[in-house]
């Protein structure tokens, strides 16, 4: 077998989930975060939740700056994907008021050092 068949079975062409460029694909994540941009303030009316609609657009920029590294087009639309899906359960009002709350949990929880913080906790 030569390099170049070698090399064409080792490749494969995969197809695109929805983007078929990585421009493509910062325009869907660029228009997903304006879409909830825009929803926030309904979001903390409807549920009622103690957070200021400025908190919840820090939050919303964090969880979107937490994936600022990811590169790859079909895991960006995937991504986008379920960032449309949550935020049409959010705007349907099919979610509860912790559901909304669970995004505001610390992102780093000390590791509990006794017995029973770690039987809270819920770790062994």
């Amino acid at each position: 077998m030569s390099a170049r068949q070698a090399i064409k079975v080792g490749t494969k062409t995969v197809k695109p989930v929805l983007s078929s460029s990585h421009a493509e694909a910062r325009n869907r994540v660029l228009s997903l975060y304006k879409a909830w941009y825009r929803q926030i303030p309904y979001i903390v009316k409807d549920y009622d939740i103690p957070k200021s609609e400025a908190q919840c657009r820090e939050k919303l920029k964090e969880l979107f700056i937490k994936n600022k590294h990811v590169t790859d087009i079909r895991v960006i639309d995937m991504l986008v994907i379920k960032g449309q899906m949550e935020l049409k359960e959010s705007v349907n009002i099919w979610k509860q008021k912790g559901h909304i709350m669970a995004y505001f949990k610390p992102t780093e929880e000390p590791k509990p050092k006794n017995f029973l913080s770690k039987f809270f906790s819920g770790n062994e």
